[in-house]
């Protein structure tokens, strides 16, 4: 484990030339874990006071930024009046548990999404009191925004999150204010890693399971065929590297508003499809993930240390 807390110190070596000798339940050659980033509701808008119309959405039309865009507020909207269910149904059909990345305000807003993902087995992490990036905020004002979605997250999805992300990244005091705060199995502000890592915070021992947005619904034009192309050839190598002695965990991350119509959420079938026809994957929730992780990253470093002597 390294110190980050004194200076941000940056780790470019991490487990290096031989990862972890990682053993994933039932034997699964990749660990992935689907992410429903439900903020729909809780973006930068004129109708929330914020001054700004956010991006993000369908279409990024060149709309002036002092005017209220009512046309992305309701592309927004779509994901939760539509897209959400319909990832819903499809995660049912497959039996597929998922991890929402969930914005309280959101929530909020619409507290249905929350109560039946959450009967549905579904995980929660704090993804935020708004969409927000919190590296706008002073450190005190981010400190607020944690204690006031973890107590928004209790009336709406009925439990706190076991872990927390940032929209888009931390800011220089995320870690330090997650580890006080106290109550997070983890956190998922980072992108450097295919597997669970440890880090000291402040004398505090610490997990951090990276997130991904490459396997995103972002990516690129946003296409179907695009965004099946992305996961199948990362899913294959992926499941490649474990059949070789080496597994590792792949994030797949969806916006309601974007994925949750209809030809995108056909790819997402496919890919589901596929990955359960070929075996040797663990759909798991993040939870999931981390609780495995904490459990078990002693053996799998004990194994790592036998495999390079």
């Amino acid at each position: 484990m390294k110190d980050i807390s004194s200076n941000l110190s940056r780790d470019l070596i991490g487990y290096g030339k031989e990862a972890p000798a990682v053993q994933w339940p039932h034997g699964a050659n990749v660990a992935v874990n689907i992410v429903v980033n439900y903020e729909e509701g809780s973006e930068y808008s004129h109708e929330m006071g914020d001054g700004e119309n956010d991006s993000l959405a369908e279409v990024d039309y060149a709309f002036p930024a002092h005017m209220r865009d009512l046309a992305k507020e309701s592309m927004y909207e779509y994901g939760s009046r539509v897209g959400v269910w319909r990832l819903l149904r499809l995660f049912d059909e497959y039996d597929i548990k998922a991890t929402f990345f969930g914005c309280a305000v959101a929530f909020e807003r619409n507290p249905e999404v929350a109560s039946v993902a959450r009967e549905a087995g579904h995980d929660l992490l704090g993804h935020g009191w708004r969409w927000e990036e919190h590296w706008r905020l002073t450190r005190e004002e981010e400190a607020g925004r944690i204690k006031k979605a973890v107590e928004s997250f209790k009336e709406t999805w009925g439990e706190a999150p076991s872990g927390w992300y940032c929209r888009y990244g931390p800011s220089i005091n995320t870690r330090e204010l997650v580890v006080e705060h106290g109550g997070f199995l983890y956190d998922s502000d980072a992108y450097n890693d295919d597997l669970p890592y440890y880090v000291e915070v402040n004398g505090v021992r610490h997990l951090v399971v990276p997130y991904s947005l490459t396997y995103n619904d972002i990516q690129g034009t946003r296409s179907p065929n695009l965004f099946l192309d992305y996961l199948k050839r990362g899913f294959d190598e992926l499941w490649l590297e474990g059949s070789r002695g080496r597994p590792k965990m792949m994030s797949i991350g969806l916006h309601p508003r974007l994925v949750g119509q209809a030809a995108r959420t056909g790819a997402l079938r496919e890919f589901i499809e596929y990955a359960q026809a070929k075996g040797g994957v663990w759909f798991a929730r993040r939870v999931d993930i981390a609780r495995w992780w904490a459990e078990h990253s002693d053996e799998f470093a004990s194994g790592r240390a036998n495999n390079d002597s």
